[in-house]
């Protein structure tokens, strides 16, 4: 027989058991179906009733409720299976009644033991918590947006009838196209990065610029004759037999050694030929010191375009001369020009670099006056600079090692007067065919490059130079391609360090080049600053050392390379000349390169006029040569004299600065401003927008993992077995009887005194109160079933 204690107290931890599951009482939850609402309220007074028959504790709540039936209550539990307090938490006594009478003692433990739940089953109620929208379905969430944003518009839609509603859906649609449109308007130019130039005038003290003077000649021809004595008798021969050589003269040449000694070795390195076009005839090509005449091999298309009938071109040969090509001048002048230039490079190479300051002019010979404002200067305020181009220039007011000078007024009497001896008579006679001096005004730490941006001052002159100052201040990537240091350019600069390894080789007689160029690279002081020109430079002597496999002179060599010369590298000047006309190359170049973000431009207005007169020139020039030589002879000349007058022709210097033509501010309001106007909007709004778009996002998640899961769990159920028989009236019957609550031994033993716990109300069919286990598919936003996802048994 049933024990009634028993069946009480398993009738009252089913009831608590559905009361207390979440998905049946949660009051929190919005949207609560009156018959879940009606069963609630019922399931209260029944346990409130038999709490009180069984003599539990006022606060008779279970600490745990089971997600499964009552009887699999002993059987051991599901991992991931256990459900939580109204708080989240598990109950803090391992999931234990607490009871207040001998019906708690009788009982086995209701709750089992805890487990860990697995990984995937916390990743999965991690996300179910996490979607907190007000519904499950995409009809839902969008009925709740429109119904709940503060757009103008999706209200209208859900709210009104079904004219107005269809009106206020194309309109809401058309609006809303007109502000995407917009937006990609705006987005557009403001990732165009365009920029405004301003233009701004000042008046200020403004510092000196820095003025570089060279002569035209880089050394004086008394100091590198004897390294170039074979190359003069070359040249001077080559020009005898080319001025005997006519185009109308066919007498036979004699041959080139016939009187003197040449050095044959150094012509056939780079000879000078002289192609001659008859009319009906191919080409022919003439060696100027011997190799007779023989057929050009391989005509250039615009030989037969050139209207002379003989022009000189210089033969560039490689591979022992296998290959060789024929660069050709309108003129024997230019040809001759060029020629002396390749030719002496290579000689000139092969010098140190302390011979060739030696060989070029000094300070004291080139400055012999000098006054700044109302302060005299002399050579010593200049900076010497070994250019690679010029020689020996000198720089006044660089800045390397001193502070640079400020001009404090405008006009000639405020500025630099310099005059200088150029004494052309000692020029090289083939290398420099200008006289005068050349001069640059840059700022300072600024390597000057003066065959790009130096001008010329003539002898015998007075040269008058008024500065203004433009000041260029571009706005940085991405608004511009322009650097601000050349820290990110991927070319080294060679001239960074050219002056300070000037400066350690001098101080050090007996260092090699490679340890005055270790000691230079860690004195930063005295580094120059960045150029597009020291860029381009340093690219194509870089570009030179990897295709010849050496360097130019011209130019500073990388650490570990030679300079070229025609005994190691015979096909140097072939190589050199491909290089420098390759597009190719000079296009790499200037990719890879940039301008300077900011820098100072110094516009200058130049008069001239002879100096000094006639009436003047013989006391000025005693007074001149005296102070050099003291002697009153007079070494000076007009041809060798000039005069110089820098300086700022105003204070006003002008300031030309970019600004940004949309900015972040600009984008942000005229964005806000087109949502305002077409759909009444605001961030708020866009912030809703995006809380849909994440629900959404949950939503189909969720769906994805009960799908998969749905699906596991079909191809893992076993298939209906065959249908049985039709079970007998006595089966039916056992089928009715609930054997979870059989009498046990321990309701047996219960005092005489003491009396059974009783439910109030009739014990019902316990096997259709079955409950199934939850469905994690099935769970709302809190990670809770409901209870209409129940299947009652």
């Amino acid at each position: 027989m049933v024990n009634p204690a028993k069946k009480s107290r398993d009738l009252w931890w089913l009831m608590s058991h559905i009361y207390f599951n979440p998905a049946v009482n949660n009051p929190a939850r919005s949207g609560e179906s009156p018959p879940a609402r009606f069963l609630r309220e019922a399931l209260k007074g029944s346990l409130q009733e038999c709490a009180n028959v069984c003599g539990l504790k006022k606060d008779w709540r279970p600490q745990n409720a089971l997600p499964f039936p009552v009887a699999e209550r002993n059987a051991p539990p599901q991992p991931g299976l256990e459900d939580e307090d109204d708080d989240g938490s598990a109950a803090a006594s391992g999931g234990r009644w607490e009871r207040a009478s001998p019906c708690a003692q009788t009982g086995s433990v209701l709750q089992p033991r805890g487990s860990k739940r697995t990984l995937k089953r916390y990743l999965v109620k991690a996300l179910h918590r996490l979607q907190k929208g007000p519904g499950y379905t995409y009809r839902e969430l969008l009925v709740w947006y429109c119904d709940n944003t503060n757009t103008h518009g999706p209200k209208r839609i859900i709210r009104e009838g079904p004219k107005k509603k269809f009106m206020w859906f194309i309109l809401t649609l058309l609006f809303a196209s007109l502000v995407v449109w917009q937006w990609g308007i705006l987005v557009n130019s403001y990732l165009s990065y365009n920029v405004t130039a301003s233009l701004a005038i000042g008046f200020k003290s403004m510092t000196f610029p820095a003025v570089t003077i060279c002569s035209a000649s880089p050394f004086k021809y008394s100091q590198v004759k004897n390294h170039l004595k074979d190359l003069d008798r070359l040249i001077h021969v080559a020009l005898e037999r080319l001025l005997r050589t006519g185009p109308h003269n066919g007498t036979e040449l004699p041959p080139a050694n016939a009187s003197r000694k040449l050095n044959m070795t150094l012509w056939r390195q780079l000879p000078l030929v002289l192609i001659t076009e008859s009319p009906g005839a191919g080409p022919v090509v003439t060696d100027l010191l011997g190799g007779g005449p023989g057929p050009l091999p391989t005509p250039s298309p615009a030989l037969a375009s050139e209207t002379p009938t003989s022009k000189l071109a210089i033969r560039l040969c490689r591979k022992n001369g296998t290959e060789c090509e024929y660069r050709n001048f309108t003129s024997a002048m230019q040809a001759v020009s060029e020629w002396y230039v390749l030719q002496s490079t290579s000689i000139l190479s092969q010098m140190s670099m302390k011979k060739k300051m030696k060989a070029g002019y000094q300070a004291k010979d080139i400055i012999l006056a000098c006054l700044y404002g109302a302060q005299p200067c002399n050579f010593r305020n200049f900076t010497p600079l070994y250019h690679p181009d010029h020689g020996n220039c000198y720089i006044f007011n660089w800045g390397m090692e001193e502070k640079p000078l400020v001009s404090s007024n405008p006009g000639a009497e405020f500025g630099l007067k310099l005059i200088l001896d150029i004494n052309q008579t000692d020029y090289l006679p083939f290398l420099t065919s200008t006289a005068g001096a050349r001069l640059m005004l840059h700022d300072q730490k600024s390597f000057p490059f003066l065959k790009d941006e130096g001008i010329f001052a003539m002898a015998g002159t007075e040269t008058s130079i008024g500065v203004m100052v433009d000041e260029l201040q571009r706005l940085e990537y991405p608004y511009n391609d322009c650097t601000v240091n050349g820290s990110d350019i991927g070319v080294k600069n060679l001239y960074e360090n050219y002056w300070a390894l000037q400066k350690e080789m001098k101080s050090c007689n007996n260092c090699a080049l490679e340890e005055a160029a270790e000691r230079s690279a860690a004195k930063s002081q005295r580094r120059t600053m960045y150029s597009i020109q020291a860029c381009l430079r340093s690219c194509f002597q870089r570009q030179m050392v990897d295709t010849c496999n050496c360097g130019h002179s011209t130019f500073p060599l990388p650490k570990g390379n030679k300079y070229c010369n025609n005994k190691d590298d015979p096909d140097w000047a072939y190589c050199y000349s491909s290089l420098r006309g390759s597009l190719t190359h000079r296009q790499f170049c200037i990719e890879s390169c940039k301008e300077t973000c900011n820098n100072t431009q110094y516009k200058m207005t130049i008069s001239m006029a002879d100096w000094p007169s006639e009436a003047s020139e013989d006391w000025i020039f005693r007074i001149l040569s005296y102070e050099r030589n003291k002697s009153e002879t007079i070494p000076l000349n007009k041809s060798g004299i000039i005069k110089l007058n820098i300086y700022f022709q105003e204070y006003n210097y002008r300031t030309i600065s970019e600004a940004a033509t949309t900015t972040i501010v600009w984008l942000l309001s005229n964005l806000g401003g087109q949502f305002g106007f077409w759909m009444g909007g605001s961030v708020l709004c866009l912030i809703e927008f995006g809380e849909i778009i994440i629900d959404f996002l949950w939503i189909t998640i969720l769906n994805l993992i009960g799908w998969c899961k749905g699906l596991r769990q079909r191809r893992g159920k076993a298939p209906p077995a065959a249908p049985d028989a039709p079970p007998t009236v006595a089966q039916r019957v056992e089928a009715h009887t609930n054997r979870a609550f059989q009498e046990d031994e321990a309701a047996a033993g219960y005092p005489e005194g003491e009396p059974a716990c009783e439910p109030g109300t009739p014990p019902p069919n316990y096997d259709s109160l079955r409950v199934s286990a939850l469905d994690m598919g099935e769970l709302d936003s809190d990670g809770e079933g409901s209870l209409a996802d129940h299947k009652m048994a």
